[in-house]
């Protein structure tokens, strides 16, 4: 099923902040020192369940990204809550596979870090390193 929204259940709390580059909706995100947010940069680390979302108040699209300086929107989600996430390319996730951070602003299956999401669908990366974004997208249910 495709969806045109990054919150597929639950609301989180939504917050605003300057994008330091280019973010895409669905990407794991983080709070800088200066204020601004950034992409999740550390793979397999505790972290706060941040994720951009499409910005609806411009009409636009989880397709288009944030730029650099530009107001990104992005949720504090909860336990249950059910995202639309990035997998990393190269990954194979079946449905109830647990998820961590891969860095990057992306999802991967858990290997060895902090669980933060189960998969709940099964998406196929593997079979190449160039996978385009759309084919990548995977719901994730907060932990």
């Amino acid at each position: 099923m495709a969806y045109n929204t990054i919150i597929v259940k639950g609301d989180g709390e939504q917050y605003e902040a300057l994008a330091n580059a280019a973010i895409t909706p669905g990407q794991l995100v983080e709070l800088m020192s200066t204020g601004k947010i950034r992409k999740v940069t550390a793979a397999s680390a505790e972290q706060e369940k941040l994720v951009a979302i499409e910005d609806y108040l411009q009409g636009k699209t989880i397709a288009q990204d944030y730029a650099a300086d530009a107001i990104c929107l992005h949720r504090a989600f909860k336990s249950g809550d059910e995202v639309l996430l990035i997998l990393a390319d190269g990954q194979n996730v079946a449905i109830g596979d647990m998820l961590e951070s891969a860095g990057g602003g992306e999802v991967k299956k858990y290997s060895a870090g902090v669980k933060l999401f189960v998969a709940r669908e099964a998406v196929d990366a593997s079979d190449s390193a160039t996978t385009a974004v759309a084919d990548r997208r995977i719901i994730g249910r907060v932990i």
